[in-house]
């Protein structure tokens, strides 16, 4: 018997992503959905994020028949049709967690060409990124790994100036859910807690089907997004 997160990690391996390529970087996927409260009860199936639907199709109905009718638009005019022009893992997101460590700060700047991006388009707070991620029409992105295993990620550990966003706040360590009370140890404990969960264990297959399995293309990959009863 293995963990969920050494099943995940050689599922990434057998399809080709490595942490050696950052355009295949090995992808996890948000299992919770509650990053405001100040506890968190993981016996609780009201905490996960629905594992059977793509990210693009979480987040309410209208953000779901924003993609559907891009869908149909694109597919009227003769051109391959899609839900949502972004994906799940890209350099860009991989850099964008974990752009407190190197080498990853130094490439983030390369990937700028040579400056940093915007600080109020940086990784800043864990809440305010799932908001993004399941409220844009652009953002859909995934999780990596460290988010399981590695607190250093939120941590600020060289004191690297990122510039300040326009409310007035530098941009230093991550901003952690109330549940984590403060501690990027807490915080990775809980997600790994929550990653081994029953519920998560009991529907992680679901996740594998979209992101490894047959949901990826056709007609199985376009069926979640038809559905109105997300």
């Amino acid at each position: 018997e293995i963990s969920n997160f050494e099943y995940l990690m050689m599922l990434n391996c057998y399809a080709g992503r490595t942490y050696n390529d950052l355009t295949q970087y090995p992808v996890f996927p948000w299992v919770l959905c509650d990053y405001e409260s100040e506890t968190l009860n993981l016996n609780d199936p009201a905490v996960y994020r629905d594992l059977s639907q793509p990210m693009g199709m979480l987040g309410g109905e209208s953000r779901r028949q924003a993609a559907r009718e891009k869908y149909s638009v694109l597919q009227s005019m003769g051109s391959e049709p899609y839900h949502y022009g972004s994906h799940y893992s890209t350099a860009g997101f991989v850099l964008y967690y974990l752009i407190r460590l190197e080498p990853f700060t130094s490439y983030h700047v390369i990937l700028q060409d040579g400056n940093f991006d915007y600080p109020d388009r940086m990784f800043d707070s864990v809440a305010v990124t799932w908001q993004s991620c399941v409220k844009s029409t652009t953002d859909v992105k995934e999780l990596i790994p460290s988010f399981y295993h590695l607190p250093e990620v939120f941590i600020n550990n060289n004191g690297v100036d990122f510039g300040v966003k326009q409310n007035g706040r530098a941009i230093g360590d991550v901003v952690l859910p109330p549940w984590a009370h403060g501690s990027p140890h807490e915080f990775v404990r809980i997600m790994r807690e929550a990653l081994e969960s029953e519920y998560v264990s009991q529907h992680l297959d679901e996740w594998i089907d979209l992101i490894f399995g047959y949901k990826q293309r056709g007609p199985a990959a376009i069926e979640p997004c038809r559905s109105e009863d997300v």
